[in-house]
């Protein structure tokens, strides 16, 4: 069996082989059954083909044919895209056109680069994006580059749009299709998808979508052991109660209801609600030095993502100018526990000389004995975004158009983490917090407000040049308490003083009530802590004396982003554009008091692009472009293995996007891809130095001129071959879908990439055979034929873990069944 697949697979990757070798892609212009797309990327209904940016677009029947459910699949395809896991469903952090300095998702770290939007709201989270579950989608949209007028804040390197099928009054349809598959040496899986379109009358419609999905697991928590010193005499213990087969598996529900109402001839209101809940277990990494896909994790592992978001749309005329209105709600909730014994492993060994976590750390119990070192990370964050947008458009037949509007945005995160030490003694403890070694607990608000406006104006009957601005203004803060305990005696000499034999992180750097930090003044007699701002926390170090309390940590700016394109329909069936455009992402907090803040980084993108139809039914369409990255910002694991941001030095990226596709005759081929040479174009140093010479005492070059910029591999293609034979009212197909996707670097420092290890290319091969008849269809397929052990992440747990780096792997082969009517 497993010699006949491959050699099947095999044959069918050589045969697409011409596709392959085609002109790299990244837009894509007709669903695989013929039907022209029609985007809204430019806040107007346009045909794909007539929008002069880089966009692909992934429509309901491509997505449908390629079993598209959630981010991974969609990010597949579009060549574009390239992204960073955590380890776990939902951690995942996008990015577009190499715009990556590795390290991101940190819950009080960078704002993403690349902006996520469901409809017209943008759904853009810190710490991972929006997973949405695929089903009853219209399209998906991607605009590769900052647009620099119609998106904002989170949109520098470029966005995703998600658009679901709207609810209709012309008749009553729904749909049913359900799913079993198997994972290669994993367990079994599967989905259940429906949707019902009502019509209420001929002025009201409601469109509910209802899903479940189970993803089955495939690593394993193998038998392992641990000991720390001192030894003799010291601690061994092991993770017997935690073995298990098929460690990580996730289920996923949820339900979107859309109710849409016609006020008239002219105005459209659309109150749309979606509700998604994720139970994700164990671990979506393996460690390579314990086996292929296996792992050893000593305390359970689990990250539940729940999140409901009520939007509300109306769309109207005033005169022959169109009004928009998108206003939404979102509130995300993640709960998780992961183990963290790698980083006791790790520090046991850095300070073995003086033995090890037991005496510096002092891992002790409330009557002085060792005690079991490993930890464990309770953990959530609680995001709210508030969005509003009102934006006017003029007529799109006149020559000169203009679309504008206002944008506020208001998104806030309760953080929490917990590094929790079982029978860690009180002298160690976080005061307050017996048990916890290590506390973090915020409050952080990301304000956005802009004013944009783009104008359009046709120089020629087929030359048109469009000119664009975003006034923007962001106010970001931070505070709360994170770090170590005190010991409630207060003296230096006590021992211990606090968990990590330091006296000046945790509670050593609180705010007193006389507003001065309390290390400089411990053990002055009448001394006291000012009560901490944020509940559950011993005291605050993260703020701002104001005199009588603490205010926030606030970091805020404004400034301009911009748009010019120039686009010319030599033909009807060419048109070639140049743009110019800049992004930006906003400036953010440091939480270390000797860590300054980290300031606005901004993406300016040079580009000219075509759009072809070279004969019936086939078309090419590409993009090269030059993007110069100023003062990137990157995310490190600084001194104890907390996150710091800094601006580094600048980047040069060059590359090319294109797509090449045909359909006739019962015929589909289409291949995208794309080619991204990122570079520094100055030293990374370790220290700031605005020379980037990277001289003085304790700097050094950390990457020096030309180091490739992470995450981003050099070359990433997709290509889809489908036949659909007619016979009547039965039509069989066959499909081949393969991907390929170049290596790529884990970290932006050369030293740490160099420990941590290249992603390596790989690619992988779709299979799916069926057959349509009436309203119903039938298909067997294989995902990831060959099973390759492509990787599409690594990292460590700690800035001290590279002694175990871990591989987040793309699916193992899974194989299964799906079947679905409409009716």
């Amino acid at each position: 069996m497993t010699f006949s697949v491959r050699r099947t697979a095999g044959a069918l990757l050589l045969a697409s082989t011409a596709l392959t070798a085609m002109p790299a892609l990244a837009q894509e212009a007709e669903e695989a059954d013929g039907n022209e797309i029609v985007v809204t990327a430019q806040k107007r209904s346009e045909n794909l083909q007539n929008v002069p940016i880089s966009i692909q677009a992934l429509g309901t029947a491509k997505l449908e044919q390629l079993n598209i459910s959630d981010f991974k699949g969609y990010a597949q395809q579009l060549p574009s895209v390239s992204f960073q896991s955590g380890g776990t469903p939902g951690t995942n952090v996008v990015y577009m056109r190499g715009v990556a300095s590795g390290g991101d998702g940190n819950h009080s770290g960078s704002l993403p680069s690349v902006g996520v939007y469901l409809d017209e709201q943008p759904v853009t989270t810190i710490g991972g994006n929006l997973d949405v579950h695929i089903y009853d989608i219209a399209r998906i949209e991607s605009l590769s580059g900052p647009q620099g007028t119609l998106y904002g804040a989170s949109s520098q390197a470029g966005t995703i749009r998600i658009i679901t099928n709207k609810p209709s009054t012309a008749g009553f349809e729904g749909s049913l299709d359900g799913e079993i598959n198997t994972v290669k040496g994993g367990a079994i899986g599967g989905k259940f998808d429906g949707m019902i379109n009502a019509p209420i009358n001929d002025m009201m419609a409601l469109r509910v979508v209802a899903f479940y999905q189970r993803d089955a697991g495939y690593i394993d928590n193998v038998a392992g052991s641990r000991c720390f010193l001192p030894q003799p005499g010291g601690i061994c213990v092991n993770n017997n109660a935690f073995v298990e087969e098929n460690y990580n598996e996730t289920e996923t529900f949820g339900a979107r209801a859309a109710l849409k109402i016609d006020l008239d001839d002219n105005w459209t209101v659309t109150p749309a609600v979606t509700y998604q809940k994720m139970l994700s277990q164990g671990s979506y990494a393996y460690d390579p030095s314990v086996g292929d896909l296996k792992l050893q994790r000593f305390a359970p592992e689990y990250l539940n993502d729940k999140w409901i978001q009520a939007a509300l749309t109306i769309e109207g005329k005033l005169g022959s100018w169109d009004v928009t209105y998108a206003g939404a709600y979102l509130d995300r909730k993640r709960d998780s526990s992961s183990d963290y014994t790698d980083y006791s492993e790790a520090y046991d060994q850095l300070y073995a000389s003086v033995g090890g976590l037991a005496s510096y750390f002092y891992f002790l119990d409330s009557v002085g004995n060792t005690i079991d070192p490993r930890q464990k990370v309770i953990g959530s964050d609680h995001f709210k975004k508030l969005s509003q947008e009102l934006r006017i458009a003029s007529p799109a037949d006149k020559p000169l158009r203009f679309v504008g509007g206002v944008f506020y945005q208001r998104q806030s995160n309760d953080i929490y983490q917990d590094y929790k030490v079982a029978n860690l003694g009180p002298l160690v403890s976080v005061n307050g917090s017996p048990g916890t070694l290590w506390l973090t607990k915020q409050e952080r608000v990301d304000r956005d407000y802009a004013a944009f406006g783009e104008l359009s104006y046709d120089l020629l009957q087929n030359v048109t040049l469009t000119a664009g601005v975003r006034a923007y203004k962001f106010d970001n803060t931070l505070i709360g308490f994170f770090g170590f305990g005190r010991n409630p005696n207060g003296n230096y000499s006590d021992t211990p003083y606090n968990g990590a034999g330091s006296s000046r992180t945790g509670v050593a750097g609180c705010f007193t009530t006389t507003g001065s930090r309390l290390r400089p003044v411990a053990g002055t007699p009448g001394v006291t802590l000012a009560p901490g701002v944020v509940d559950g926390t011993p005291c605050t170090n993260l703020g701002v004396w104001n005199g009588s309390g603490v205010d926030p940590v606030r970091v805020k700016d404004d400034g301009f982003t911009w748009r010019f394109n120039l686009s010319w329909k030599a033909t009807s069936d060419l048109m070639v554009y140049a743009t110019a455009s800049k992004g930006f992402r906003p400036g953010g907090v440091n939480r270390r008091a000797d860590v300054g803040p980290y300031d606005a980084d901004f993406l300016i993108n040079y580009e000219v692009g075509w759009k072809s139809t070279l004969a019936r039914g086939l078309r090419f369409n590409g993009a090269i472009y030059q993007q110069n990255w100023n003062d990137f910002q990157y995310s490190y694991l600084g001194a104890n293995s907390f996150t710091e941001i800094k601006n580094g030095p600048d980047a040069r990226i060059r590359g090319v996007d294109a797509d090449l596709s045909y359909n006739g005759g019962g015929l589909f081929l289409q291949v995208a891809a794309a080619y991204t040479d990122a570079k520094t174009t100055k030293n990374l140093c370790a220290i700031a130095d605005p020379t980037f010479t990277c001289a003085g005492a304790g700097n050094s070059i950390q990457s020096p001129t030309g180091t490739r910029l992470p995450i981003t591999p050099k070359f990433k293609a997709s290509g889809t071959m489908r036949y659909t034979a007619d016979m009547g009212d039965k039509k069989p197909y066959g499909q081949i879908n393969v991907a390929y996707q170049g290596s790529a670097s884990g970290d932006v420092r050369a030293a740490q990439a160099a420990q941590l290890g290249e992603l390596p290319d790989f690619t992988t091969v779709n299979l799916a055979l069926g057959i349509e008849w009436d309203s119903f269809n039938i298909e067997l397929y294989a995902s990831n034929l060959l099973d390759e052990r492509g990787q599409s992440s690594r990292f460590v747990q700690c800035g001290q873990c590279y002694q175990r780096p871990y591989i987040v792997p793309i699916t193992p082969r899974t194989i299964g069944l799906r079947a679905g009517t409409k009716f």
